[in-house]
Parts: C-alpha cells; sequence; structure tokens
C-alpha cells in the first residue's frame, strides 16, 4: 500500500529546495568546502590557476594519490567493448509490453551533472560532442521541469529503448519547487511531459495534462542517483536522510536504484589524465565507499562516470565507461519489467 502524503513541502522529515538541504556539516574531521570564493585560496583542496589552465583537477579529494597494480573492478578498454556496448544499449528492448522503452529517472543536486549525462550519452551515439540536454551553472538548476530524453541509436538505426528523464536538482540556493510528493507523482507516472515544478502547486489530478491511469510506459522504471565525486564531503547528514528516506518510498513502489559517481576527474590526477585508471585509483574507490554511506547503497549499485564538458572530441575510454553506466542502469529497469510482467506471458518467441 501506498504511504498517505502529508504536506507537499515536507514529509517525514523531508525537505526540498532549501539552503540546508546542502549545507557543508560546521564540524567535522574531514575538511569541507565552503564557498567559491573560500575554495579558491584553499591549498590543500584545489589546484593552483596554474594547474587549472593545465586542465588538472579543479578539486584534489584529501588521501592516498597513485594507483593500486590491479583494478578493484575489470573493464575492458578496447574498441571492441565500445562497439559490443554500443549494440547492447542500441538493441536493448524489454518483453512484457512491446513498445515500451526504459524510463530511466536521474535524481540528485544541482550541479551534480544530470544534463550533462544526457548530453554525454546521446554524444556517444551522435559520433560527436552535443549539448542536447542544456546545462546550468553548479549553484542554481538549469532544468525547471521534466524533460524526456529519447536516445536515438546511430544514424540510420532505430531510436534505442532508453529514455532519460531529467527534472529539477535538489537543494541550491533558490527554491527548486520540488516535493517528495512530486518526484513520486513523476515516478507513478501522473506528471505530464514539460510539468513545470513549483511549491506552491504540487501535482493534482486537477494539474494540467494529469495522467490520471498511467500505463506501463507512462511510469518511471528505474530511478540514477547522480552526485558529485567531488563534493562529497559536503553533503550534509541532512542530505543523507533526505537520500535515504527518498529511497525508502521510491522502494516502496517496486523500483530499483542505483547511482551515477560523476566528476570524478576533479578528484583524481591519474584519472583526469587517463580515464582507464579509474578502477585503480585509491581515492575513487574511497569516495565511491562514502558515496554509499551518503546514499545508503552498496557499492554494487554505484558507478563512477566521466561527463563531457570542455571537451569537442569524442574519446575511446570515456564512450566506454559511459555506455558502461548506461548498460548498469538498464540492468536495473529490466528488473522491473520482470517484476511487472504478467505470470501467464510467456517469453517473447522471435
Amino acid at each position: 500500500m501506498e504511504k498517505p502524503f502529508g504536506k507537499p513541502a515536507s514529509i517525514s522529515g523531508f525537505s526540498f529546495g532549501t539552503r540546508a538541504l546542502v549545507t557543508a556539516p560546521t564540524t567535522s574531521s574531514q575538511p569541507t568546502v565552503g564557498t567559491a570564493a573560500e575554495d579558491a585560496v584553499s591549498a590543500s583542496i584545489f589546484a593552483s590557476s596554474t594547474e587549472r589552465e593545465e586542465n588538472k583537477p579543479l578539486f584534489i579529494f584529501p588521501g592516498a594519490q597513485g594507483t593500486l597494480e590491479s583494478p578493484w573492478r575489470d573493464m575492458e578498454w578496447t574498441e571492441e567493448q565500445r562497439t559490443s556496448l554500443m549494440k547492447t544499449v542500441s538493441s536493448y528492448r524489454q518483453s512484457c509490453d512491446e513498445g515500451t522503452q526504459a524510463r530511466v529517472l536521474l535524481l540528485g543536486p544541482v550541479g551534480s551533472g544530470k544534463s550533462s549525462f544526457v548530453s554525454s550519452v546521446q554524444s556517444v551515439f551522435n559520433g560527436r560532442v552535443t549539448n542536447r540536454a542544456m546545462v546550468g551553472s553548479s549553484s542554481t538548476s538549469f532544468t525547471k521541469k521534466l524533460q524526456s530524453f529519447n536516445i536515438h541509436g546511430q544514424k540510420g538505426e532505430d531510436p534505442t529503448g532508453l529514455v532519460l528523464c531529467d527534472i529539477v536538482g535538489l537543494g541550491g540556493e533558490e527554491m527548486a519547487g520540488l516535493t517528495l510528493h512530486d518526484i513520486l507523482s513523476v515516478i507513478k507516472g501522473h506528471v505530464p511531459e514539460g510539468h513545470k515544478f513549483s511549491p506552491d502547486q504540487p501535482v493534482r489530478s486537477e494539474t494540467v495534462g494529469y495522467v490520471k491511469r498511467p500505463s506501463l510506459k507512462d511510469k518511471i522504471h528505474c530511478v540514477a542517483f547522480v552526485v558529485d565525486a567531488s563534493k562529497i564531503l559536503t553533503y550534509s547528514k541532512r542530505f543523507s536522510i533526505t537520500f535515504q528516506h527518498l529511497r525508502e518510498h521510491i522502494s516502496d513502489l517496486g523500483v530499483h536504484q542505483v547511482a551515477l559517481l560523476t566528476h570524478i576527474d576533479k578528484i583524481c590526477r591519474e584519472t583526469a589524465k587517463d580515464v582507464t585508471q579509474v578502477y585503480k585509483s585509491h581515492i575513487i574507490r574511497d569516495t565511491m565507499s562514502k558515496a554509499g554511506d551518503l546514499l545508503g547503497m552498496s557499492t554494487s549499485y554505484i558507478v563512477p562516470v566521466k561527463n563531457y564538458s570542455s571537451e569537442l572530441d569524442l574519446d575511446q575510454n570515456t564512450d566506454v565507461l559511459l555506455l558502461s553506466a548506461v548498460d548498469h542502469i538498464l540492468q536495473y529497469a529490466d528488473l522491473y519489467f520482470q517484476d511487472n510482467t504478467p505470470q501467464d506471458a510467456g517469453p517473447k518467441i522471435i
């Protein structure tokens, strides 16, 4: 049974769109990152202006640099692997309801890289870097409404079976207008495409375009939390509680969840120089563990990614990492379809 909703802006201790949500802890044994001005003068955390000009990480995670002798996850960094992953993603089709695409909702703090991930994934299939989803600054959410992006295959191919859904970022300096009630309404399939979220106008049956009886194709089939690796130490305990309460409500709807750890090139020099070092990095492995604690999630559900940002050309290894993340997401989306397949429905005969 679904849990009843209270006041839209605050449910079971939840609070969205407030400054307090992303305020760094005032007392901690670990270093934290403050305002942009404060960060700029923190030599122990941020690189110098000279280093930034050399495209070195803006954020250096406290802890051991260097790499492990062997990777803590196996990954093939070859053109054959890239081609295989592209084929896997392009050909993905679920079998319980023909024509239904896997709809994945990206949820995360403002500036965590949700929109950049959408653009980066589409760039891989376009064969060139494109900014399909608008990207804003790190302090305010550029995305104000529900936007669904069909990931198109390569030229001449049919669209893939994947749709990435982007909504307002959590937290930020302004009221984002996003409530727990609204998030769950999106996941249930009630919210119409293009709906603009407002704290004064929560999603209701009277909302223009409200889907009263959503079908399987209207619902969200997997939720991917997106967190910024370079800000892991600044997310407060309250933010962690918010994530974990949110996960509980989403689990009640039978929707599986994974997580993307973005901006890994900002916390590890070796990975910034060569993305194939990602699974040999002490720092990224430790940050994955901290992200798991933040989300209340096993690290087996979390994958690191590097989005395209200032690049103009694609990179084979970055593509492999992005496509591996998409393949990871689709595996959990497929579990939703398996869980919701009628018992008398047999396997699809091709």
